[in-house]
């Protein structure tokens, strides 16, 4: 993985851009308390890319620096730098790396982390959660903070946050209810399904830890 890039310039116009953004289309940001120093940051509904661009603004208005992780191929040339000033760190999705572990080392190596992960991974709807932020949270012995774009009421933040159990199901049923009464821009396409079926750690964790 990859130290820590200070920002720039240029960096700085695309922080204050997103805050603009996010602003000017009327949303307000809540935070229940500051965050820790190393927390992984669940940032659902996931239903339309914009969600990204208002989370984004949303730190950026919260003044938390938040890393997401991204496929390798947005950060090459020339535009690598900038996604790793805004947070990103790169991965690549054609290996089978094993993204919890890596995650892991990440959060052991730093003296603050913040990692943001949408567990429902794609916009096109589906069953369940996938799992990998919960097991990079566990294994790394930091919180789960729950994170939000409720687009009725049109506020955006940062909510409780937990020490995941070791018990899936169990720590899932906490999520739930807090979930089902937020509204995502396409309410038909989020994964209303929180709880899998099977709460042990699937082999296809190897990636679950990835945004897309």
């Amino acid at each position: 993985m990859h130290e820590k890039i200070k920002p720039n310039w240029l960096s700085e116009i695309v922080r204050r851009f997103s805050v603009f953004v996010y602003t000017i289309n009327g949303w307000t940001a809540v935070q229940d308390n500051p965050p820790p120093r190393k927390a992984v940051i669940i940032a659902a509904p996931h239903t339309s890319n914009w969600d990204f661009l208002y989370f984004f603004g949303l730190t950026n208005k919260l003044k938390i620096n938040s890393y997401w992780i991204g496929k390798d191929t947005l950060f090459k040339w020339p535009w690598g730098g900038m996604m790793r000033r805004l947070g990103g760190i790169p991965v690549d999705r054609s290996k089978s790396n094993n993204m919890v572990e890596a995650m892991v080392r990440e959060f052991d190596r730093r003296d603050d982390f913040l990692l943001t992960i949408p567990p429902e991974g794609t916009r096109d709807g589906g069953k369940q959660w996938r799992t990998g932020f919960y097991y990079i949270a566990l294994k790394a012995k930091v919180p789960l903070i729950i994170g939000l774009m409720d687009y009725r009421k049109k506020t955006g933040g940062l909510g409780p946050s937990f020490m995941p159990s070791g018990d899936y199901s169990a720590d899932m049923k906490k999520l739930s209810a807090f979930y089902h009464s937020v509204t995502p821009k396409y309410p038909e396409k989020a994964m209303r399904d929180i709880i899998s079926t099977d709460p042990e750690m699937p082999a296809n964790a190897l990636k679950e830890g990835e945004s897309s």
